[in-house]
C-alpha cells in the first residue's frame, strides 16, 4: 500500500513542538549557551546568478522540516533524499554540519580533504546543469528565429548570431561563477535558521488513515476497469479515478499544511555518472534504429529545403516552389526544422546527415537526462531504480503509432516527440523548484522553457495550458494563487502569443486539417495509456503515483495532474474542448501532460512502515514485476511490429531500397518539372532534395485544399496511376500530366498496365533499374 495511510498517523500522532524531545542538534541557543558556541554551516550557494531568493520581508513557504519528529528513528537508512539540506533547498552531500571556524575540522576552501566531497556535488549537479544549459540556449535561438523570420533574415545569419551570442553568455555565465566563488570563499559562515516545527496535531487520524486506503483502492479498481477495457462502461472507471483523483489531492493538501514530506534531494555523482552512462548509451542507439515516420517528408523536408536553400519557406514547399498557401495546422513558428537545416549547412553536411548522426544524438542525451531530474526531484526514494524502470518502458513498450515510447528514441528529431520526452518532464521540475523556492531564476526558466516548447511543436499551445493548468489548481488548494498566476504567466505568454499572432497572420485552423480523427476519452486512454495489462499499470501510475511520490510540493503536482486528467476523461469533456479549440485531431495527445514514463518508475518506491528492508525487496519486486510486464505484453522499439530496424551501422532512418531508388532517379537526366513515381518514393524525394520536386510528397497534407480542385484530383490520380492501384482512362491521365507539367516518369515494373498507357500516349522508356527494386523511367521523346 502506499506510504500515505502511514503519512496520515504521523501526521496526526505528531504532538506540539514544546511537547517533543530535542536532539542535540536541535537545542536552542539559550543564556547558558555562549553567544557563537553553535556549530555554523555555510550557506549553500544558488546555481543562477546572484539574486535574492525572496523578496525583502518574505517569509520561507516551504521550511525544511523532517518527515518525524526529532529523535524519532526512520524508517529506512539515509537516502539521498533524506540529506539535510541549507536555507535554500539544496542538499550538504555529507550530511553533517559544518565544524565551527578554527577548529581543527573546519573545512578550508584549498582543503584537499574536502575536494572529493565537493567534486561529487559538482558532478552531481552536471545534469542539471547540462539540461539548463541546452534550455536557455534553444530558447534562444528560437527567439532569434523569430526575430529574424519577420525580419527575413537567411537561416545562415541567424545561426551564426546565435552562435555569437550563446559564446558571449557562457563568457558572462564563467565570469559571473568565478564571482560568485570568489564571495562565497571570503563569505563568513552563518548559523541556519531554526526548522519549524511540526504541525500541530489534529483529531482525525483514523478519518485520514480512512481516506489514504479508500483512495488507493479506488484507484487500483479504476486501473483495471480502464486498462482492461470492456469490464464496464467508461463511466465506471471515470467515476472511480475521479474520486480517487479528489481522494489524493486532499491527502496532499494534509501533507502540505502538515509541513511533511523529506527536503529537496541532492543527486550524488555516482547516480548524476549513472544517468550519463545511460543517456550516453540512448544516444549510441539511436544511431542504429531506424523508424519510418510518414511525417518525415514535413519535417525533415523542410530542414533539406533549409539547408540548400538558405531560405526559411513561407508557404508550401511540398506541393509547389514555395507558393501555394501553406498548411494552416503547421505554422512556421517551429523552429528546431529550421535549426537543423542551418546546423546542416553550417558544418557543411547533408540536412539527413546532421539531424540524424549529429542532431538526434544530442536529444537523446537531453530528453534522458530530463527524465532523470524529474524521477530523481519527484521520487522519495531509489531514483536510480524508478529511473532504471522509466527507460525500460520507453524501450520496451512501443508498438503502438501513438505510444509514448514511439515518440521518444525513434521521434526526437520531430519537435513533438522531444516536447513530449523532455520539456513535459522538464516543466514539472521547474514548477517544482519555482513553488518550492520563488526564486526569480527558477521562473526565468519557466519562462525559457515555453519558448523551447514553441519551437518544438504546436502542439505545445494545447498541453502546456493543461499542464500549467492543474499545477496552478494545484497551487490553490493550499492558497498559493500569487506562485501559480506567476507561473502560468511565464509558462504561458509566449506560446499563446505565437499562436495568436500566427493565426492572425495564416487564418484559423482549416477545419478539414484540424478534424481529420477525433478520439473520445475512451479511445484516447486506449491510444496512449494503452489496454489490458500496460493499460492497467498506466493507469496505477495515473491515480496511484500521486500518493507515492515525494511530500509537500511534488505531491501537490501530482495530484493536480492526475485529478485534471480525470476531468478530460470524463465523456463529452474532450468533445467540448474539440468544439472550442477546433483541434480535435490531436487531442489525443492531453495525457501527454503526465509525464507517464516516470510515474510508472515511482511506483517501485513504495514503503512499508517501519519495515526498511522489506521495503526495499518490495521496492525490487515491484520493479522487477514492472520489467516482466513490460517485456512480455509490450512490443519492444527494436520490433519490425513498432516500425523500427536496427541497422548494422548507422543509416538514414529511411527503406534502404527505396532511398537507393530515389538516389538512382535523381541522378538520371530529367527535364525541369515534376517527377511521377510511386507514392512510396515520393515520400522519400523531399528528403533526399528539396530540388527533387514530386506530384504528391504525402496525400494527407491534400485534406486542407479544396478536394475538388484539379490542384488535388490530379494529384491522387496520378499517384493511382504510378501505384497500379487505380488506372483512369488515357485522356484523364494525358490531361493531369500536362496541367502538372510533369515531365519524368518512373513505375516498378510490374506495373504493365501503367507502361502500356505510356507507350500509347507516346511515352518512350529511357532508363531502366534491375531488381531488387527493378524500375522503368519514361519521358516524351
Amino acid at each position: 500500500m502506499p506510504n500515505v495511510a502511514d503519512d496520515a498517523l504521523a501526521v496526526e500522532d505528531q504532538r506540539a513542538p514544546e511537547d517533543l524531545p530535542r536532539a542535540p542538534d536541535d537545542q536552542p541557543e539559550t543564556p547558558q549557551d555562549p553567544p557563537g558556541t553553535r556549530e555554523p554551516q555555510p550557506e549553500t550557494p544558488d546555481d543562477r546568478p546572484a539574486a535574492p531568493r525572496d523578496e525583502p520581508g518574505t517569509p520561507q513557504d516551504e521550511p525544511a522540516t523532517p518527515q518525524d519528529p526529532p529523535g524519532t528513528p526512520r524508517d529506512e537508512p539515509a537516502t539521498p533524499g533524506d540529506e539535510p539540506v541549507a536555507r535554500d533547498g539544496a542538499a550538504d552531500p555529507t550530511g553533517e554540519r559544518s565544524a565551527p571556524q578554527g577548529s581543527p575540522d573546519a573545512p578550508t576552501a584549498s582543503g584537499w580533504r574536502s575536494f572529493p566531497r565537493r567534486f561529487g556535488a559538482a558532478f552531481g549537479a552536471l545534469p542539471r546543469r547540462i539540461t539548463d544549459a541546452a534550455v536557455l540556449a534553444f530558447a534562444l535561438f528560437t527567439v532569434i528565429y523569430h526575430a529574424g523570420f519577420l525580419a527575413e533574415l537567411r537561416p545562415s545569419v541567424m545561426f551564426v548570431s546565435w552562435l555569437w551570442c550563446c559564446s558571449a553568455l557562457a563568457v558572462l555565465a564563467v565570469v559571473l561563477g568565478v564571482v560568485r566563488a570568489v564571495r562565497r570563499r571570503r563569505a563568513v559562515p552563518t548559523s541556519p535558521a531554526a526548522p519549524a516545527g511540526p504541525a500541530p496535531a489534529g483529531r482525525g487520524r483514523w478519518w485520514w488513515l480512512a481516506v489514504g486506503v479508500t483512495t488507493t483502492g479506488l484507484g487500483v479498481a479504476a486501473a483495471v476497469t480502464a486498462g482492461m477495457g470492456g469490464l464496464a462502461s467508461w463511466w465506471v472507471p471515470t467515476g472511480l479515478g475521479l474520486a480517487a483523483s479528489v481522494g489524493a489531492a486532499l491527502l496532499a493538501r494534509r501533507a502540505w499544511l502538515a509541513r511533511t514530506g523529506p527536503p529537496e534531494p541532492a543527486a550524488t555523482g555516482w547516480q548524476a555518472l549513472f544517468a550519463l552512462l545511460v543517456s550516453a548509451g540512448v544516444a549510441v542507439s539511436s544511431l542504429y534504429m531506424a523508424r519510418n515516420s510518414k511525417d518525415d517528408v514535413f519535417y525533415l523536408g523542410k530542414s533539406v529545403w533549409v539547408a540548400e536553400r538558405d531560405v526559411v519557406p513561407v508557404r508550401d514547399f511540398l506541393f509547389t516552389e514555395n507558393v501555394a498557401a501553406p498548411l494552416s495546422t503547421q505554422p512556421p513558428t517551429a523552429s528546431i526544422e529550421v535549426f537543423a537545416g542551418a546546423l546542416a549547412r553550417f558544418l557543411g553536411l547533408h540536412a539527413a546527415d546532421a539531424t540524424w548522426f549529429v542532431l538526434l544524438p544530442a536529444l537523446a542525451v537531453l530528453a534522458v537526462l530530463a527524465l532523470w531530474r524529474l524521477v530523481h526531484r519527484w521520487a522519495p526514494r531509489r531514483p536510480v531504480l524508478a529511473f532504471v524502470v522509466a527507460i525500460t518502458y520507453l524501450y520496451l513498450v512501443v508498438g503502438s503509432d501513438a505510444a509514448l515510447g514511439t515518440f521518444h528514441l525513434p521521434r526526437l528529431y520531430e519537435g513533438k516527440g522531444m516536447f513530449v520526452s523532455a520539456v513535459v518532464p522538464l516543466m514539472w521540475v521547474y514548477l517544482t523548484d519555482w513553488f518550492e523556492s520563488r526564486s526569480r531564476w527558477k521562473l526565468f526558466l519557466i519562462a525559457a522553457l515555453s519558448v523551447v516548447a514553441t519551437g518544438l511543436s504546436t502542439t505545445s499551445a494545447i498541453i502546456l495550458p493543461l499542464l500549467v493548468g492543474s499545477a496552478g489548481l494545484a497551487m490553490l488548494l493550499v492558497g498559493r494563487w500569487g506562485a501559480a498566476l506567476a507561473a502560468g504567466v511565464a509558462a504561458l505568454a509566449y506560446p499563446v502569443g505565437g499562436v495568436l499572432v500566427s493565426r492572425l497572420v495564416l487564418g484559423p485552423v482549416a477545419s478539414a486539417g484540424g478534424e481529420t480523427q477525433f478520439f473520445d476519452a475512451e479511445g484516447t486512454y486506449r491510444r496512449t495509456l494503452l489496454v489490458g495489462v500496460l493499460g492497467v499499470i498506466g493507469g496505477l501510475a495515473l491515480w496511484l503515483a500521486p500518493l507515492l511520490v515525494r511530500g509537500r510540493v511534488p505531491r501537490l503536482l501530482a495530484a493536480g495532474a492526475a485529478l485534471t486528467m480525470s476531468v478530460l476523461f470524463v465523456p463529452g469533456v474532450l468533445e467540448a474542448l474539440a468544439d472550442a479549440s477546433g483541434v480535435a485531431a490531436v487531442l489525443w495527445r492531453v495525457p501527454w501532460i503526465l509525464a507517464l514514463p516516470g510515474l510508472i518508475g515511482i511506483l517501485c518506491t513504495v514503503r512499508l512502515p517501519r519495515l526498511p528492508w522489506v521495503s526495499r525487496l518490495v521496492g525490487l519486486i515491484v520493479a522487477s514485476s514492472l520489467i516482466f510486464c513490460f517485456a512480455t505484453f509490450g512490443v519492444p522499439m527494436w520490433s519490425r511490429d513498432s516500425f523500427t530496424e536496427v541497422a548494422p551501422r548507422p543509416l538514414w532512418k529511411l527503406p534502404q531500397q527505396r532511398l537507393e531508388i530515389v538516389r538512382w532517379i535523381e541522378g538520371l537526366p530529367r527535364e525541369p518539372g515534376l517527377l511521377l513515381a510511386p507514392s512510396t518514393l515520393m515520400r522519400v524525394a523531399p528528403v533526399v532534395s528539396s530540388r527533387l520536386r514530386v506530384v504528391m510528397p504525402r496525400d494527407g497534407y491534400l485534406v486542407e485544399y479544396d478536394q475538388n480542385s484539379d490542384f488535388v484530383r490530379d494529384r491522387l490520380r496520378l499517384a493511382a496511376f504510378a501505384d497500379g492501384t487505380a488506372i483512369a482512362p488515357d485522356a484523364e491521365v494525358k490531361a493531369s500530366i500536362e496541367r502538372l507539367d510533369v515531365t519524368t516518369i518512373c513505375v516498378y515494373w510490374v506495373n504493365l498496365e501503367a507502361k502500356a498507357t505510356l507507350k500509347r500516349l507516346g511515352y518512350e522508356m529511357y532508363a531502366r533499374r534491375f531488381a531488387p527494386g527493378s524500375v522503368r523511367c519514361f519521358r516524351q521523346p
